[in-house]
Formats: C-alpha cells, structure tokens, sequence
C-alpha cells in the first residue's frame, strides 16, 4: 500500500474515536529497520512576491494573498513550548531578524532555548532564498553571510543544511560553494525538471552525491535530496484553517533506505500553528500505535543523520539543474532575462558596494555616520528567487528598486566623505570634518551627470577621483557628458591626458530627458552637448585624479564623423577600428569580418536582431501555457534588419559605429584603440505591442565556426559548464521546445570554439542566451509581454514609465562585449575583463577654483603596497571591516583547472604587502560564511560515499595552511578562501 495512504487510513481512522482529552504520545525516535517518516514542518516565506516584504511580515493587502509572517513567528513559539517533541525550521532571515527585534528580551530568551534544544532550527541561514540561474556569486555569498554571522553571533550556532526548495533550477555554484564550503551537510529542494524528475523516481536517484566543481571535486560535494514533487505535504496533510489546497501524493519510498521526508508545510503556513501541530500530533501517535510505519517530529538535519548512519553509496552528479520545466512546453528560461532593467541596477548596485566596502575600511568604520548596511540589506534582499528574477507583481519590482535606491544614498555619502578623508591625509585617523564635498552620478547609464555639467568656460575646473576597487593596476576610458567643447584633462601633476569628445546622440538626449524627469521628478536643467572621454590608469585599491578645464591652447581631439547610406553593394567595405582589432563593414552596414592583427585571428561574422513572437496559449488543449515572466515559449522568429543610415565616428581613443536599428532599437558598437574586443551598447524599447503580440528580443552572433552544437555557460559568475544542444546527460531529452529548451542563464559570458578559435561573449548583467545553430550565440536582451503564464504571479511582464500620468513601455539600455580568440588563449579575457565588468571605476566628481591643478594633499592612492599587485589569477571579492574593527578579507582563484597553460595554477598572495600599514596580529581562516573556523567546519563535515569507480578521481588542489609568520595565502584554481584578519597600527 502507498504510504501516504497507508497513514492517511489511520490517521482519518483516530478522527472517528471517541472525542475527549486525549495525551497524544509524539515522543517517538527512529526505530532501525521500520520504515520512517520524518514529519518536517516548516513555512516558505518569499522575502516578496505577490506582496512587498513589508505587507507579507504585517499582513496588509491580503486581497493579493492572505499571508501575514509576523502571525506565524508569533503562533510558533507557543505551540513549540507546548510540546517539547515538536520541531519547526525557519529559513528567511529577513522576517526573522525583523521579528526578533521586536521581541521582548524574555521571549528572545526562550527563542534562544529553543534554538539550543533544536526544537527550531535555522536553516539555510541566508537573508532569503536566494536565486540560482539569475544571481551573482558574489552576491549569494553576501547574503548568506550577513545572515550566517546573525545567527552565530545572536545563537551560536551554525546551519547545517541547505534549503533551497523553491528557486527554479538549480546551479553548480550552490552545490560545491554556497553549500559545501559553508559547512552545509545536505541540500534539499523541490524543482527539477519534469523528464529528470520521472527517471529519478524510476532509479531511485532522487539523492545524490553533487559534485559541483570539476576543481574542487570531491572536496566541495554535498548530500543533495531532491524532493518527490514540491515542498508541499501530502494530499490529506494540510493543516492550515481554511486550506483547501490540494498536492501531489508520495505514493511510495521512492529514495533509498528506511528513511522519507515529508514535508509539512508550503508557502505561509502556520499562521495557526497550533491547528497544524495538533494534527501531526494525532498523525504521530496514530500511526506508531497502528505500527506498520515509524512517524515523528524531525527535521532535515535529523534526516540528513539518519541517511549518513545507513553508511549507504550514492549516485554521483555533476554539473547543474538547470534548465527547469515542470511540464511540456513549459521551461522556465524566460526569467533568465525578465525585467532585464532590475537586473542591471542589481548588478551595478552589487559591484559599487564591493568598492564602497573598501572604501569604508580605508577610511574606517564609524557607528555615527554613513556606512554601507542598508546597501547591504537592499542587496542582499533582491537575491530572492522571486526579486532578480524578475517573476514578481510589478508594485513589488518597484519595492525592490526603492530599497535599493535608499540603500545606495547611504553608501554613496559613505563613499563621499571617505574619498574626502583620503585626499585629506592618507591616514584613518587624520580626517574628522573633510571639507571636500564629492557627488556622483548613479545615472550616467541614461547620460545624467549633473555633477560633471558644469560650465567650464570661467575659469572653474572639474576634478574627478577615479577610483578602481581592482587588486592590480587598470587602464580604462573614463566617458562622462559634457556642455563645454574647448576643455582638456590633466592628471595630478599636470600632465596632459589625451581625451576625444564625440557628439551626444539624440537617442541618448531622448532618453536622459525622459528617465532623468522619472527618476528625480523634474527635467534636466542642462543639457550636455558632449561625451569626453580620457584613459585613466588607477593603482590597485586605489584612485587617481584628473583634472578638466578649459582649454588654452587647442582642444581635445573631436571625433571625425562619416555617415554612410546604406547600399546593395557588398564591395565596399568600411574598417573601423585603430589599434590591434578591425571590425570591417559592408556598404549595407552588416558587420561581416573580425580582425586581430596581434594574435592574427580572422573570421567572418555577422550581428543581427530578431524578436521572438510570444506564444499566447490560445492553441492549447490540454495544459495552457502562454510566454511569461518564468516561461519563455516562442512562436517564430522575426529579423529585424536596419534601413537607416548609419555613421561612423573615429578618434584617438576609439571609433563608434551608431545604427538606429528601427524606431525602438539604437546601437553603437565600440572598438578602442587599446583593448581587442568590441563593445555593444544596445538601447532596446519602448517595444512595441499594439497588434497584441508580446515581444522578446535577442541579439545574434553568427560565424562559421563549426562549434558541433556545443556551447558553454557560466554558473552564477563563476565555473563554465558544458551545454550540448537537445541533450541532457542526465536522462534522454524528449525534445518539445527546441529553442526555449536550449535557453540557460548568462551572468558573466557565454563561449563556443572550434578546432582554432573562440568565440567569447560578456554581459553586464544576467541574460538568457543559448546557441541555437552551430557558430551562432544569442543573448535575450529585453521582453515584453502580454499574457500571465500561469505560475501563480497573475500578472503579465509589461513594464512601463510613467512621467505625468503618461506611461510608455520600458526602456533598456546595456552592454555585451565580444572578443575571438586562437584556440585556448579565451579564458584570460572571460576572467580578467569579466572582473573589470563587474568592478567598474567608481567616479566621484567636485569643483575647484584656482591655478593649482588639484588642491588635494593625496592625489593618488593605492591601499597595498605601491610595488604590490594581485596575481592576475587573483581577485579580491571581500574587503570589509567588521563592527568588531576586525578585517573580513576573501581571496578568489578566477581560473578553473585546466581553464589555461598559464593561470590555472597554484597562486599566492603576501597579506603583508596586502596591509603594508598594519601589523597583523592573527589570521584565522574562516567558512565562505565567516561563521565558524575552516579547520572546525571540516572536522565536523560528513564524508558521503559514492557508488562505483566514480568514486576515483584526481588528487584535488587546495592552498595550504597560512603561516603565521610569512603570512602567504595559497590559493588553488576556483578556491575562495575566508579570513578574519585582527590587526593593529605599527609600533
């Protein structure tokens, strides 16, 4: 008999006994040998969805969704104190550290009791649940931390499980790194897709051993269950009142051993959780009474245990979950790219707050003023799998954007006044009352920069601080928008730097003036004329400063500029470029060949957009099934092709090629003169959906490189995995949506190669992309659409602006990089380019008077030693103080093993030169979470055994201990490695 049926007999059985008191025995253990249940109660609280966060933790707008977290917390804990058997785990910090401070200190002690007993555990720890396809790595290791060293510091205790139940597929970077190297012993989630799901529940296979990194291998892999339905109970086992929700039934043990989870809960249970608890009690004492099945309170630590005591093998797993469908023609590839402008800001967002951190330490922390904690908390909350994603209600997206927004105005005044210390005095305690005041420009994406607006023509100059939060030197074209022509830039010393001006374009004037009155509710007072645009070379961890005025004597260079009509001709061609790499075109404007004369690579190659009809359901019979903010379902492709002149601008620093695609797509791909990719600045919108037909748009790469439908993309920012198209190693890929299906998430590049060459793409925020024909990539860059697809959010992705009570669709802007390279030599430009992609120069602006060129004591600044850089394999992704005064320092290895001859190796980094102005004290390396020691976390580490020869595998790589005295840091390919640094000012 099924199991849940078997318990659902006895349990409708005891309803029907005689009603009185009853004392319901839950005390029952695993009994060896019995089949058992472990009764897992638990709450899925989306830190946002239907709801902003604010109206799920207080229960407001309950006409959207009735759900009130602050009800469950509050309902919990007397129904935990009422039997001490009962158990109940909690995930999303977010709400619980809102809902612990808002307890009395006598209900925070009996919080912590409980804790203690594990009668409630936390688990996963982060702030949410975060994403897996669409979120940065970087960003999940934030998140996990600042709620992981919550936890420690307030309980002492460090979660041992993941929890990751309802993200939509799922990433090796979880496995091997926000799993494994946090100190997780398990990882349990729900949504695979529907093909693997069935061969697993054939085989048994549902747990596994996941080896997420062919790096780390066997030292970073995780027990991982996958649940066999959803993170729903049983049908018959819901407990809520006035729950009439119905979920798949268990019908059998389809895992291994004596033991299966239910999980006994869903999405903002138990806001009557004494209603819930009482059931299970029954449940519990029923079902031991009957015997024929062992139940009990549990939870997945209890269970994670009783797997590891059966010493059992498990199947091996590698690479990903990703992509997910949950049934035919239903994959869930079109978030990858879902409100594709949220992701940009997130992505900004993500890598100034790594260079405001830094920022901050240089400085130093103070309680009083500025910091960057609510930057922190905004990040780190729009990593849930219901925020990036871009699958929530349109007044929660604009939440999310708020948060972020006030969270960026206290970073930026942080950054503000420490770059005002910093050029004061050099020292952290030589600054009390800077007296320079530094703006920034958070809008330059839509050609807003008030604080570079300036009428230069009376004599004022311009200083700009460039700041590059990179651990090595970097040169890099600064471009900011300017109303005077006649200026020239200089450095520090007052040498001048070379500059170009090139016009502003009136795609670029027409959106500044519409999105700068959106966002800052009134129109721009100025209107540039021009981008200036310098190369800046800035030391690492550090800035330097340019300064701008009006010319004396001749000006900077101004673009030549050609405008080409479009012609049938094919044998007039254009080159463009003038340092190493040509791009050459037709007379037709069609990009037709990729030139590097320094590496001596050439290719034919085209560039093209299309857009891709979306389906509306209105054929289906048996399940409906529209395109959606989740799923991404086509029907036909339509090219778009340019019959617009185009025009060229060339200077010293770099030529432009600008083409108005049709009237709501504008580019300008760049190739500078020092560097050998191309540059691809897309404006993208307001698409078009007056004939009733959603819309979304990709752009295409097209080669004749015979890439044998193979592809690779990256996961979450960090490893590349392999994808094949049409197939899955995992199971026999029954095809039913031959582009949707081939569609995975792009967060730092997407490649394919062939017997010579590689053809590399990186973006500046997550995308969808695939390569759908061999020698061909595509990247989905926006969507809008017209119908809800079905999965519970209820409204279609149709973002808008409003100005005035006006709304016209949404507008993005972004930008993708290209590069070809000989065969093995790609993987350099993906790591070292992807990083200054994610690190931009931080610009921080202010007006001087005066003949002096800069009035600052410490023009130029670098925070290592000034003969010191990072090992180009190196970068620093975590430099913060802590409120303690100690030093939160991550190191990681940007190589893969094997990823290339010279930098997938054993690198080191000397701490000393790393803090040449202090004395380190003690080096204590830490969990990628910072919760507990290394060393501790490994000792406790359970060692899952694995079935078959596939068990041998290559000794794995990792940095050995840091000696306190030389004080090196090793770092193995795709190690991340955690420390907490105490120092001291030198003697």
């Amino acid at each position: 008999m099924a199991i849940a049926a078997c318990l659902l007999i006895v349990f409708v059985g005891s309803l029907c006994v005689e009603s009185k008191y009853m004392v319901y025995n839950t005390s029952q253990g695993i009994v060896p040998g019995k089949l058992t249940v472990h009764l897992v109660p638990h709450t899925h609280d989306d830190v946002g969805w239907l709801k902003t966060i604010d109206q799920y933790y207080v229960g407001s707008n309950n006409t959207l969704q009735g759900a009130c977290v602050q009800n469950v917390l509050d309902s919990l804990i007397p129904a935990l104190l009422a039997d001490k058997n009962r158990k109940f785990i909690y995930v999303e910090q977010a709400f619980f550290q809102r809902w612990w401070r808002d307890q009395s200190e006598a209900v925070q002690n009996i919080v912590k009791q409980l804790v203690s007993s594990g009668q409630l555990e936390l688990i996963n720890g982060g702030v949410c649940m975060h994403d897996e396809a669409t979120a940065h790595y970087i960003d999940m290791i934030d998140q996990t931390t600042l709620g992981h060293r919550f936890i420690k510091e307030v309980f002492n205790v460090t979660p041992r499980i993941g929890w990751q139940i309802d993200p939509f597929g799922h990433s090796a970077v979880q496995a091997y790194l926000l799993g494994a190297e946090v100190g997780f012993d398990s990882l349990f989630f729900a949504r695979i897709d529907y093909q693997d799901r069935a061969k697993r529940k054939d085989e048994k296979s549902l747990e596994v051993v996941w080896r997420g990194s062919k790096s780390l291998g066997s030292s970073a892999q995780i027990f991982t269950g996958v649940f066999p339905e959803n993170y729903d109970p049983p049908n018959g086992f819901h407990f809520e009142v006035n729950d009439d929700s119905d979920s798949p039934i268990v019908q059998a043990n389809i895992t291994r051993t004596n033991h299966i989870m239910w999980t006994m809960g869903t999405d903002f249970k138990y806001q009557y959780a004494h209603t819930w608890f009482r059931n299970m009690d029954k449940l519990i004492h029923y079902v031991n009474q009957d015997g024929r099945v062992n139940a009990l309170y549990s939870s997945p630590s209890i269970y994670t245990d009783a797997k590891y005591a059966e010493n059992d093998a498990w199947p091996l797993k590698t690479n990903d979950f990703l992509p997910y469908a949950d049934r035919v023609n239903a994959y869930w590839t079109g978030y990858f790219t879902s409100r594709p402008a949220l992701k940009g800001y997130v992505r900004t967002m993500s890598g100034y707050y790594l260079a405001a951190r830094q920022l901050e330490y240089f400085r130093g922390r103070s309680k009083m003023g500025p910091s960057t904690d609510g930057l922190a908390d905004a990040l780190a909350i729009t990593q849930h799998h219901d925020a990036l994603t871009g699958t929530e209600k349109q007044h929660v997206a604009d939440d999310y954007a708020k948060r972020l927004a006030i969270g960026y105005k206290g970073a930026e005044e942080l950054v503000a006044a420490s770059l005002a210390c910093m050029v004061k005095s050099a020292s952290k305690s030589g600054c009390k009352n800077p007296m320079t005041t530094f703006l920034q420009c958070p809008l330059l994406n839509i050609s807003y920069c008030p604080a570079a607006e300036i009428d230069l023509s009376f004599g004022k100059k311009l200083v700009v601080v460039v700041y590059n939060s990179l651990g090595w030197k970097r040169e890099d074209v600064v471009r900011i928008p300017v109303i005077n022509e006649n200026v020239t830039v200089h450095d520090s010393s007052g040498t001048e730097v070379e500059s170009q001006l090139l016009p502003l374009d009136n795609a670029s004037l027409g959106i500044r003036n519409h999105h700068a009155t959106a966002y800052v509710g009134k129109s721009p007072s100025a209107t540039p004329r021009y981008w200036l645009s310098f190369t800046a070379s800035v030391p690492p961890l550090g800035f330097r400063t340019y300064v701008i005025s009006t010319a004396k004597r001749g000006a900077p260079t101004s673009a030549t500029q050609t405008a080409y009509k479009l012609t049938a001709s094919q044998s007039n061609t254009i080159e463009v470029g003038s340092g190493n790499l040509k791009l050459i075109y037709s007379a037709n404007g069609q990009l037709k060949h990729y030139i590097n004369r320094r590496s001596q690579v050439e290719a034919s190659i085209e560039q093209s957009y299309s857009y891709y009809s979306s389906y509306d359901g209105s054929q289906d019979h048996e399940y409906f099934q529209a395109s959606g903010a989740y799923v991404f379902r086509p029907n036909g492709t339509y090219p778009l092709k340019s019959e617009i002149p185009f025009t060229v601008l060339r200077g010293p620093l770099y030529d432009e090629v600008h083409q108005r695609i049709n009237s709501w797509i504008y580019q300008i791909t760049r190739v500078y003169k020092e560097k050998e990719h191309a540059e691809f600045e897309f404006t993208v919108g307001p698409i078009p959906v007056d004939d009733g037909i959603g819309k979304e748009i990709i752009t295409q790469i097209t080669t004749a490189m015979r890439s044998n439908k193979t592809f690779y993309t990256d996961s979450s920012g960090r490893d590349f995995i392999e994808r094949i198209r049409d197939y899955r190693a995992d199971w026999h890929l029954e095809v039913n949506q031959p582009v949707a299906g081939n569609y995975y998430p792009v967060n730092l590049g997407i490649y394919l190669k062939d017997e010579s060459k590689e053809l590399s793409i990186l973006v500046d925020r997550s995308v969808g992309g695939s390569s759908i024909v061999d020698g061909q990539l595509e990247l989905m860059l926006h969507r809008r659409l017209l119908r809800d697809d079905s999965r519970g959010v209820g409204e279609a992705l149709n973002e808008t602006v409003c100005v005035s009570d006006k709304c016209i669709g949404l507008t993005v802007r972004g930008k993708y990089y290209l590069r070809i390279d000989p065969l093995g030599e790609g993987a350099k430009w993906r790591r070292s380019f992807g990083q200054e992609i994610y690190s931009p120069f931080l610009l921080a602006f202010t007006e001087q008077d005066g003949d002096r060129w800069t009035n600052f004591k410490v023009p130029i600044f670098s925070g290592i030693d000034p003969s010191y850089s990072l090992p180009d394999n190196v970068a620093m992704i975590t430099l913060q103080e802590l409120e303690d005064g100690k030093v939160l320092l991550r190191l990681a290895h940007l190589y893969e093993i094997g990823e290339d001859k010279d930098l997938s190796v054993m690198s080191s980094v000397d701490l000393k030169r790393l803090f040449p102005n202090k004395k380190i004290n003690k080096i204590t390396e830490m969990s990628l979470s910072a919760n507990q020691e290394r060393g501790e976390m490994i000792r406790k580490r359970l060692v899952w055994k694995v079935e078959g020869s596939q068990n041998e595998e290559p000794k794995v790589l990792r940095g050995g201990p840091v000696d306190p005295i030389k004080q090196v840091v090793e770092l193995a390919p795709m190690e991340i490695r955690t420390f907490i640094i105490e120092t001291q000012l030198p003697d």
